[in-house]
């Protein structure tokens, strides 16, 4: 992946683009199986983000002193969160909509909850691994779900700047369709221990989730959250996947928003 000096960031060079570039986005991503943008959420929407990020970090380690984690010591994810309201609000982001339509070339992909994972610091590298395993299990072994277009894509907000140091996300480029098993921490190879994504707070990155990724160790002395907002192809369905969303935070959405909620309302 190219970068210009104006946007190159540390560790994996990658374009950062801004929501107008809904051509490129989608072309990056289905190169690459990833792209990042900027400018998805306002100042102000950051701000609110990352108060709710750190309320939930808060509930979730008060209730887990020994720090064992549900992703790893130290690590977590947020689970769905989309019954708060800064969660919520990832579900109606008008510059998001475009490029994943774009992406599928349909409007008929289906919003399906929000949520997002977070290390604290001496939290370990975690293993590279992929968000979702064969749903085709043909017995002839001839197709694969590397073999069709992104049946779930996930959008993840860095709600602090990501380092190195703090614990940063690794991808590998153009996994998404491979066919190839994801290498052990022991047999990974450095140039992949080194494809850290280090970029600012709000950046948000479009993947599919096919896309081989992992954490790094958080040796900083900050936690590392991103929240999230996930989209299920138009052909591709799990049911009851997504958890049902409050009605008051449910009639704030937007018309386009609301069509596109695939779970119930409570």
């Amino acid at each position: 992946m190219s970068a210009s000096p104006s946007n190159r960031v540390d560790g994996l060079r990658v374009d950062i683009l801004t929501p107008d570039q809904v051509d490129k986005a989608a072309a990056i991503f289905h190169r690459d199986g990833f792209v990042c943008v900027s400018g998805l959420l306002t100042p102000e929407q950051l701000a609110f983000a990352q108060k709710g990020a750190q309320r939930v970090i808060e509930e979730q380690t008060a209730a887990d002193p020994e720090r064992k984690g549900n992703r790893g010591h130290h690590r977590y994810s947020y689970g769905a969160q989309h019954h708060n309201p800064e969660w919520a609000m990832l579900l109606d982001l008008p510059g998001l909509f475009p490029i994943i339509e774009k992406i599928w070339g349909s409007s008929g992909f289906i919003t399906t909850g929000a949520g997002g994972d977070y290390s604290l610091p001496t939290a370990e590298i975690q293993p590279l691994h992929a968000d979702m395993g064969d749903f085709f299990n043909d017995p002839t072994g001839q197709v694969k779900f590397n073999d069709v277009p992104a049946p779930f894509i996930v959008t993840n907000f860095m709600m602090v700047d990501f380092t190195r140091e703090n614990g940063a996300i690794r991808f590998i480029p153009c996994t998404q369709r491979s066919r190839y098993p994801v290498p052990s921490l022991a047999d990974e190879p450095q140039w992949m221990r080194d494809s850290i994504l280090c970029a600012p707070a709000g950046t948000a990155v479009i993947r599919d989730v096919r896309c081989w990724h992992g954490g790094t160790a958080n040796n900083s002395k900050i936690v590392r959250p991103m929240t999230s907002v996930g989209f299920f192809a138009p052909w591709y369905r799990v049911a009851g996947y997504a958890e049902a969303i409050p009605r008051a935070l449910y009639e704030k959405l937007s018309p386009r928003a609301k069509a596109a909620w695939g779970g119930g309302i409570k």
